[in-house]
């Protein structure tokens, strides 16, 4: 077996087979239900009632029954940020995330920073949420094991990369069992503190009532204020992960917008229900922190503590065992949504354009591997040291929050006249705002000075780099466009009787485009002086490369086919018309040296005495930032079709940083 052969073996095993886009029901094996959806994307939601309310809980210990104000507003404020998500995704069908929101409607550059927060949030998502569930996991497990958590951290952010390369909805089936564990578990413990305690909760209202008239004595009416303002930001980590549902619209089942809305339906009841159900359990069984344990934890003992101990302490370790596990599955958000933002901010080149690349598994493998990647390096520089993490963590997710709900405002506001319900949608969206905002700013002043700083500086270093990426692309475009005007002249009608591409021997040019371009053309018009014209007919091959901004369908897919035919047609008539003979081979597909690969076969049987020719962007000073910026196909080519002893030529393409004012300077 050759080394090819093993790896492609080893990678069957692993990843999964190649799969086919003639294969039947191609999308709708990829995509997910609002099920689903639901685990795969709620889950990080979800998984916050293991912190969230335990954090805002803490701060009203003195005056635990104001607990009951916070349950009420933390409820309200995940329907409101859910009912307002719902316009998002009915105003963004193909994917509404906080990058594309900011881009669309308020700006390029408030685009970036909400995807570069987004971006650093799920990494931290992935890093929080594994060594979170590897702390409750060891808390069950002798204590001479604590030496080896940070390696079992490590060991499951590994797997998780390695269940994301398989595919989104492969990744989530295996995850479902341990995130309905979950549901179940903490759902009856919460109904059965309610069944167990109906006196107290009857006599609710009346002890909150005396609760705030004592604290308003004690502290005064603005403490009291102050102190539930504090509580309830101190939750904030309760509403990360309600925005991933917008953002992965892509992955979801037609009718998409049904599909999205029913899962932002899902996560409201179970995020909200959730959330104020265990806060009003701490209350009702007057819950208090305990050494090396979570309030849940100490919840749980409390209401199985009249059971036999076989069942009482069965139910508590696992209802405890899938929190632990429901934290693995909240990790999911940061691999399927950070891509999917990476991915759009490649399509608009302010990141590598690499990130928007398919595997042969229709997975952003590129933008998994990076997220996978840098939540490992978080965690190793951590330690997985949670506390530290949490401080980190939440504070991002809410300036994507914040610059959505602005973008819809303004939206709102600019279609009034044509729009009968903007002014509630506007409200709606308006008060989004102000909640997301208020957090914010609360939070950015509470984390700041504990570490918060940090995560702002990560943001800000992202920003600047997309700038960087953003200005190199956008140099190197400005020095292509003088290409464009081969593209005008060769769009005018030839002279009568022109034989500029006339048949001059039995040579055969096969020539690689990327389109009717000037790129492509300036390949033709190379490979006919170097050769001096010398050949009998050309072949154009173009590949259509399947991306994450064009796989989004069935049809899509059709429009691409049809859109790279009509590309290659075009080249045929342009040398036609000049004397010469030609035709066009075309495919599609996600990789084009694999898809090249498959048609090589079939040219050198139907063509003898063949030279391959293609273009290739050459930098003056190439750097390891030209080469991450850019792909170096044409020499990728050229080593396999040497390799089968075929000829190939490549056409330079010179970029010269001296002419390019758009140019990184470290750039070539």
């Amino acid at each position: 077996m050759t080394d090819n052969s093993l790896m492609r073996a080893v990678k069957n095993i692993f990843i999964g087979r190649e799969r086919e886009l003639t294969e039947h029901g191609l999308f709708h094996k990829l995509s997910l239900v609002a099920l689903l959806a639901w685990v795969g994307l709620g889950a990080d939601g979800l998984s916050s009632s293991c912190y969230g309310p335990e954090e805002a809980y803490k701060v009203l210990l003195a005056h635990p029954p104001l607990a009951v104000f916070i349950a009420m507003m933390t409820a309200a404020t995940v329907v409101i940020i859910c009912v307002s998500y719902s316009q998002i995704i009915a105003l963004f069908p193909t994917g509404g995330g906080g990058y594309v929101v900011a881009s669309r409607l308020l700006s390029p550059t408030a685009g970036v920073v909400s995807g570069a927060a987004l971006l650093i949030d799920y990494v931290l998502t992935i890093s929080i949420s594994v060594a979170s569930g590897m702390d409750a996991l060891f808390s069950f497990l002798p204590e001479s094991w604590i030496a080896w958590k940070l390696a079992a951290a490590v060991v499951g952010i590994l797997v998780l990369t390695l269940l994301n390369l398989r595919g989104v909805r492969e990744s989530v089936l295996l995850l479902l069992p341990v995130f309905f564990l979950f549901v179940c578990t903490h759902v009856f413990a919460v109904l059965y503190a309610f069944g167990t305690h109906a006196g107290s909760l009857i006599a609710l209202p009346g002890d909150t009532a005396r609760a705030v008239h004592g604290a308003s004595a004690e502290i005064g009416t603005l403490g009291v204020v102050a102190l539930l303002l504090r509580a309830y930001s101190m939750g904030a980590g309760t509403y990360t992960g309600i925005e991933a549902v917008s953002n992965g619209l892509p992955i979801l089942r037609e009718p998409r917008v049904r599909t999205g809305r029913r899962t932002m339906l899902l996560m409201a009841i179970s995020l909200g229900g959730m959330v104020a159900g265990l806060m009003v359990a701490y209350l009702l069984l007057g819950v208090h922190p305990a050494e090396g344990k979570t309030l849940n934890a100490v919840l749980l003992e409390r209401l199985t503590a009249g059971w036999p101990a076989w069942l009482g302490g069965g139910f508590v370790k696992v209802a405890l065992i899938s929190a632990a596990a429901i934290l693995f599955v909240a990790a999911q958000t940061g691999f399927l949504d950070g891509p999917r933002v990476l991915a759009n901010m490649a399509l608009d080149r302010w990141m590598p354009s690499r990130f928007t690349a398919l595997s042969d598994r229709f997975v952003t493998l590129n933008g998994v591997l990076i997220m996978g990647g840098a939540a490992l390096l978080v965690l190793v520089m951590t330690r997985g040291a949670v506390g530290l993490l949490i401080i980190l963590y939440s504070i991002n997710v809410f300036i994507t929050f914040s610059l959505s709900q602005l973008g819809m405002v303004r939206h709102w506001w600019l279609v009034r006249h044509a729009e009968t319900a903007w002014w509630w949608r506007l409200a709606v969206n308006a008060v989004g705002l102000c909640l997301t905002s208020f957090i914010l700013v609360t939070l950015v002043v509470l984390k700041f000075h504990g570490g918060g700083w940090v995560t702002v500086l990560m943001t800000t270093a992202l920003v600047a780099v997309a700038f960087a990426v953003h200005r190199h692309y956008d140099g190197v475009r400005k020095q292509l466009a003088s290409l464009d005007t081969i593209v005008e002249a060769a769009e005018l009608p030839p002279p009568p009787g022109s034989r500029d591409f006339a048949p001059t021997s039995d040579r055969t040019a096969i020539i690689l485009v990327n389109g009717f371009n000037g790129l492509g053309l300036h390949t033709l018009l190379g490979a006919v002086r170097l050769f001096g014209g010398g050949f009998r007919r050309m072949v154009f091959v173009q590949i259509g490369v399947l991306d994450a901004g064009n796989f989004k369908g069935a049809d899509e897919i059709e429009r691409l086919r049809a859109h790279v035919k009509r590309e290659g047609e075009r080249y045929v008539s342009f040398v036609q018309a000049r004397g010469g003979e030609a035709e066009a081979v075309t495919a599609i597909g996600h990789e084009v040296l694999d898809e090249l690969g498959k048609l090589v076969p079939d040219l050198t049987a139907r063509y003898s005495n063949m030279v391959f020719f293609s273009g290739q962007l050459v930098f003056e000073r190439e750097t390891v930032f030209t080469r991450w910026l850019h792909n170096y196909t044409a020499f990728a080519l050229q080593r396999r079709l040497f390799l089968r002893g075929l000829p190939c030529a490549i056409v330079p393409i010179r970029v010269l940083e001296s002419v390019n004012p758009g140019a990184v300077p470290a750039a070539g």
